[in-house]
């Protein structure tokens, strides 16, 4: 088969290196891909917002399947698109990926269906939201209500930040229109938790759960990232705290997308609080996250394409999914600034003298041969061991390989799973 993966980060080279080992894949393209993609995938120069260039690649090269890896071009109906041109596409149509695009549409399914989440109210006025604000509880959380790149979330330690994260949201409209409206949500505290499941409509197929670490410096310091870094599995959190996010949360949210008359078919990503009262959704994204992916994919040991396929045709229900026992531990390698502005084009160093671990490309490029830096977060490294303890060790061995000019990374991912 011939696969078209859409997207140019670490996750979409994590799915090209998974897909690759397929023995069913006979060619693999990326667009636009990135330096570390083209080593397992011939990169096109096609954008991810570019519709009708994707579907004309598509059918020129006879391509059997398309994955679709980022958020915006979900939200934006690229699956509705290339279905109409009779392309095989894996990724929730328009109408199912509002469940990540609109936060206040999430919410409001959540309260509708009665899945646990926080207590929240949504406003699409700066003034009834600054005088709601005013009568809620400290810490509290301050939401965009439209896509920011995994930024437009904000938890507020403060009143003064609450009202500036409020005001840079809504007035100063830092994510453009994904601030017309906000969600004020009550702060969650507990151990967070990220379960990915592949989704056919119907039938949902949990993946092994993971943990992102949002903040950017260590002891969960500083500003929210896309992620700098995630390990699985969680051997602090108990088996059945999972299966009960799988069964109050996850499934019955899928239920909720068929009654809704918007069946998610894709990977269904939830962003999970495990409170006092149990599990709590966060949010919910409608694609594989970023860096959870880079965990996760390494552990699974069934063909991705054969999962692909069957969640595209409505089979999931017959595909045995198997995973590994080994931990897996990725650390981000980010730019200096990041996640504020950073530099590009910084040469990159030492890749060549990676041991024992996997080097995920997310913000890379090539420059007269050689690798540079073209985003803020860079390098995801991801290491596999018998438990979370030598995976980490591992993974910052082979972190510490690699270089480039204002390099950062935490020094703490994974540090509260070590039981």
């Amino acid at each position: 088969m011939k696969v078209l993966v859409v997207g140019g980060g670490g996750r979409e080279h994590a799915i090209c290196w998974a897909l690759q080992k397929s023995p069913k894949v006979q060619a693999l393209y990326c667009a636009p891909g990135n330096g570390g993609i083209a080593q397992v995938a011939q990169c096109v120069p096609i954008q991810v917002n570019q519709f009708e260039e994707i579907g004309e690649f598509a059918l020129d090269h006879a391509i059997d399947l398309v994955v679709i890896g980022p958020d915006d071009p979900l939200s934006e109906g690229i699956v509705d698109f290339l279905e109409a041109k009779n392309i095989a596409v894996f990724g929730p149509r328009q109408n199912a990926a509002i469940l990540e695009s609109s936060k206040v549409f999430s919410k409001e399914l959540f309260k509708k269906y009665n899945i646990p989440t926080a207590a929240y109210e949504s406003f699409d006025s700066y003034d009834e939201a600054l005088r709601y604000l005013h009568t809620q509880q400290i810490p509290i959380v301050i939401k965009a209500d439209g896509l920011a790149a995994g930024k437009g979330v904000v938890v507020a330690q403060s009143l003064n930040e609450a009202e500036k994260a409020l005001h840079d949201i809504m007035v100063a409209k830092i994510f453009g229109n994904s601030g017309d409206r906000v969600v004020i949500e009550e702060f969650l505290s507990g151990q967070e938790m990220s379960i990915l499941s592949f989704v056919d409509g119907k039938v949902v197929r949990p993946m092994v759960p993971a943990q992102d670490h949002k903040a950017v410096f260590d002891n969960d310091a500083g500003p929210n990232t896309g992620g700098m870094g995630t390990y699985s599995p969680l051997p602090h959190i108990p088996q059945s705290v999972i299966d009960q996010a799988i069964e109050t949360i996850i499934k019955p949210t899928a239920a909720a997308m068929v009654s809704e008359g918007r069946p998610f078919r894709g990977v269904l990503f939830a962003g999970l609080m495990i409170t006092a009262e149990g599990p709590k959704t966060i949010e919910f994204n409608a694609r594989f996250g970023d860096p959870e992916t880079q965990a996760v994919l390494p552990r699974l040991k069934t063909d991705l394409l054969d999962i692909f396929l069957a969640a595209v045709h409505g089979h999931l229900e017959h595909m045995d999914i198997q995973w590994s026992d080994e931990a897996a531990v990725c650390v981000i390698l980010a730019s200096e600034g990041y996640p504020a502005a950073y530099p590009k084009g910084q040469p990159i160093t030492g890749l060549d003298d990676v041991e024992d671990a996997l080097v995920f490309h997310a913000g890379t490029s090539v420059e007269e041969g050689r690798i540079v830096t073209n985003g803020g977060r860079v390098i995801g490294v991801t290491a596999l061991g018998k438990d979370i303890a030598e995976a980490r060790g591992k993974a910052y061995a082979a972190a510490d390989r690699i270089k480039f000019q204002g390099k950062h990374n935490r020094t703490d991912i994974a540090k509260k799973a070590l039981v």
